[in-house]
């Protein structure tokens, strides 16, 4: 029985370790992706709302995506969603290197937009299959489902991090269509890896799954997502497009050379904030003291930090509403303002991703996990809308007065959670 245990033990994190290299591969690609893209085309005079369009379909794909792709996991096996992920994203990268200058900008859009809702299929089948694996593959007991998921999810979003500095350099040294390419390529090679060497012990599904299972009955289930919905509004509405703009606005002298030097400056910042993000996730179980501490300590902990983070975007709108125009004292308060928003967000996503786990069982994680990240993602859409449609009305106060209201909404659903 005990080396049964052991030969499982070792089957389930040779899995971990490969579906984790797998999903950093591709949020290296996801986070240069974005980054080319939002720089590219705000150099070819895109205005803030044409911006936040591009990301529109990315982020309706992840809505769709996230509630199917848990049936089709539950359906045909984790392996599936995670090779599929891999196998769109090499194609919608690929797609985009045919973008014709000549277009007109409606139709640049139009197909920038397809192309990032297949970007955003891929991430989502990705990103569904590797939380999922988490609660099948992690140790029961002494909090080790907690740090294997702080792990994954911290570690990511500081890959993704440095796909945003990544991105920001490969458009300014090598342009846009090569670094689209050598992406391509890359991720595809990991791939083709995966395939050959994806050790055995995730499960290969039921023929059983009903499509209408994704949709949970879990009262704590449901708040959560309704808590991550507004949290991830809450940081994409002046992530997305209102602070690389006005970031853009203070670097750049508007020549070429000036240009690239803004490119590496915004880039640099972007992945700085991600990289945090993901560190301070991590982290997140010591932080807690997550061991020795219950699932109703930490289900209370969550409202308690929703709580706290509620302060740092309306101190931070008020101070931009007061300056009225780009100075150096905002722009080094905005700097020190959102890094802290970044260190309390992330505890709060950290729990968030726990918490899901924890509240789910084994026979539906996939669907669960799923619903969840169909919420999380319908945050990023609605953060995406506002923060360009905020930023063109009433500029950066605008998009952080509404993250703060987003954020007290993402409290009141934190508030409703049970131990």
């Amino acid at each position: 029985m005990t080396a049964t245990r052991s030969e499982r033990t070792d089957r389930g994190l040779a899995a971990y370790i490969a579906v984790t290299a797998a999903y950093w591969a591709f949020m290296l690609s996801d986070g240069a992706l974005r980054m080319l893209v939002l720089l590219h085309f705000h150099g070819l005079g895109f205005s803030p709302v044409q911006l936040a369009y591009l990301f529109v379909l990315y982020e309706v794909a992840g809505v769709i995506t996230n509630l199917s792709a848990g049936w089709i996991a539950a359906r045909f096996g984790l392996t599936t969603t995670l090779y599929a992920g891999l196998a769109l994203q090499v194609t919608a990268l690929v797609a985009l290197t045919r973008l014709d200058p000549g277009w007109s900008v409606g139709l640049s859009v139009v197909f920038v937009m397809a192309v990032q809702g297949a970007s955003g299929v891929a991430k989502d089948l990705a990103k569904m299959s590797a939380k999922s694996a988490v609660k099948l593959l992690a140790p029961k007991g002494d909090g080790a489902l907690f740090r294997w998921v702080a792990l994954l999810t911290g570690s990511k979003n500081a890959v993704k991090g440095l796909g945003f500095l990544l991105g920001a350099a490969l458009l300014a040294l090598a342009g846009f269509n090569a670094a689209l390419w050598g992406m391509a390529l890359v991720l595809a090679l990991i791939l083709i890896a995966v395939l050959i060497g994806m050790p055995a012990g995730l499960p290969a599904g039921r023929k059983d799954a009903k499509f209408h299972e994704v949709f949970s009955k879990n009262r704590n289930i449901n708040w959560l997502s309704f808590s991550r919905l507004f949290l991830f509004g809450a940081r994409d509405v002046w992530f997305v497009v209102g602070i690389p703009i006005y970031f853009y606005a203070v670097l750049s002298d508007g020549s070429e050379a000036g240009n690239r030097a803004a490119f590496f400056l915004i880039g640099s910042f972007m992945a700085g904030w991600i990289i945090l993000y993901g560190a301070v996730q991590a982290s997140a179980p010591k932080l807690l003291r997550a061991r020795a501490r219950g699932e109703a300590a930490l289900v209370a902990a969550a409202r308690h930090w929703a709580l706290i983070l509620l302060p740092i975007p309306l101190v931070l709108a008020l101070a931009a509403g007061l300056a009225g125009a780009p100075a150096p004292w905002l722009t080094a308060l905005l700097v020190l303002g959102l890094l802290a928003f970044g260190a309390v967000f992330a505890v709060n996503s950290a729990l968030h991703s726990y918490l899901i786990l924890a509240f789910t069982e084994d026979s539906r994680v996939t669907m669960d996990v799923g619903f969840y990240y169909m919420a999380n993602a319908a945050g990023r859409l609605l953060g995406t809308l506002l923060s360009g449609l905020s930023y063109q009305l009433g500029g950066l106060p605008a998009c952080l007065g509404t993250a703060a209201l987003l954020v007290g909404l993402s409290a009141l659903g934190a508030g409703r959670l049970r131990g």
